[in-house]
């Protein structure tokens, strides 16, 4: 009876333990739940939560360029493309370049002709086997700028860039000359041209889409009076980033030799454009490879951009005085520059000091230069090359070709 009775106490009190253990954790929960939820919104952001603004970086100059760097300069052409080229039915016509879709089985082919100016191209589609399937380019524009036609990333568009085509208005016969008679019998007429729905054109280079049959080819950009001469698609396929610029800054560019020069901007599938920056650059902007954001460069900045947000921000990022100091070194190590010092002086004081810093130095370096090319290979490698580029009728000059690194990181943050 007495064992009994002891058992029972015991029971008892293990189940009271066990109650109020439970019932402490149920209080403590619900004291830490206001901590705990703001813990579930502090976590280390990815480039892509990272406002273009908050973006930390660290300059490496003079790097040598990355094997996944290499671009692809390509001038291929699809063979079997190629090989329709080659038939008579083609002779009065070059093609220029071939471009294939995503999946492999269509191909755009670039093409000059006889009855227009070398400048200028027009493009059919192919499929992958070389057969033809159709003409993309309506009469009334001609294509511009061959590099830039492109695929959209999932291969439902087609984008290039063109104008209103120059058509030369034929002589009038002179009063009293007397036609030629024409003997035999007629020869035969000429092929039926494929039917276009009609599409609006441009006196000035503007972006064209249309889907990946060649179909509903309308204009993306619509700004009579600039030049639209550079695009590139996001990689997720949301946007394009493009550069333009007017027609007399293009043509001030070219009396001084230099890159065309264009105001970076965004386009929307719907045709709606954010401009980025009211700045020309002939740096070539870039996508990061999430989507969100854009980068090119102004002289010794970078700029970055937020593309994927509804309240976007951006970011300069001055190296100009860096940049200086990586040339006084990149010299330093290349050039063996001898120099004899005067008699009876100390070298040492006339010698530049190898840690000079800008605003010591008396000239600027001759490495010292622009930034002329931006690449986004990874989120937190951003790399950037600068050069002197002139573009002479006889020969283009290209020198003191350097590439550098910006690490960007990521830093951590509460989200709201």
């Amino acid at each position: 009876m007495g064992t009994d009775r002891y058992l029972l106490l015991r029971n008892r009190k293990t189940t009271s333990s066990l109650i109020l253990t439970i019932l402490t954790a149920i209080v403590l929960g619900v004291s830490c739940k206001g901590v705990i939820d703001r813990q579930d919104d502090v976590r280390p952001r990815i480039l892509r939560d990272v406002p273009a603004q908050n973006l930390a970086y660290r300059f490496e100059p003079d790097i040598s360029l990355p094997s996944d760097l290499k671009v692809d300069d390509s001038t291929d052409k699809f063979a079997a493309v190629q090989n329709d080229f080659n038939t008579p039915h083609r002779q009065d016509a070059a093609l220029l370049r071939t471009v294939v879709s995503p999946d492999g089985r269509r191909v755009l082919a670039l093409y000059g002709t006889s009855d227009e100016p070398s400048s200028v191209f027009r493009i059919d589609l192919y499929s992958s086997d070389g057969q033809f399937l159709r003409n993309l380019i309506p009469p009334s524009i001609s294509c511009v700028f061959p590099d830039t036609v492109t695929w959209s990333p999932d291969g439902s568009f087609i984008n290039f860039i063109a104008r209103r085509r120059e058509v030369p208005t034929p002589s009038p016969t002179p009063l009293g000359a007397t036609l030629p008679e024409v003997s035999g019998s007629p020869g035969p007429l000429p092929s039926i041209a494929p039917a276009f729905a009609p599409v609006v054109s441009f006196n000035t280079e503007q972006i064209y889409i249309c889907n990946r049959d060649g179909y509903d080819l309308k204009p993306l950009s619509s700004r009579e009076g600039l030049i639209y001469f550079f695009f590139a698609w996001a990689p997720d396929g949301h946007a394009l980033v493009a550069l333009a610029c007017k027609e007399d800054e293009w043509t001030a560019r070219e009396q001084q030799h230099k890159e065309p020069a264009g105001r970076p901007r965004l386009i929307e599938l719907d045709g709606k454009e954010r401009l980025l920056d009211d700045g020309l650059t002939e740096a070539l902007p870039v996508w990061s490879p999430d989507s969100s954001k854009v980068a090119t460069a102004f002289d010794t900045d970078v700029a970055i951009y937020d593309a994927a947000t509804t309240k976007p921000t951006q970011a300069r990022l001055p190296l100009g005085d860096q940049l200086i100091s990586a040339s006084v070194v990149y010299e330093q190590r290349t050039v063996v520059k001898k120099v004899e010092p005067p008699k009876n002086s100390n070298s040492k004081s006339q010698s530049p000091s190898p840690t000079a810093t800008p605003s010591q130095s008396t000239t600027t370096p001759a490495s010292f230069n622009p930034i002329v090319k931006v690449e986004w290979p990874s989120p937190e490698r951003l790399y950037f090359k600068t050069a002197y580029v002139r573009l002479m009728p006889s020969e283009a000059i290209n020198t003191f070709q350097r590439w550098h690194l910006l690490s960007l990181s990521a830093q951590a943050a509460v989200l709201k």
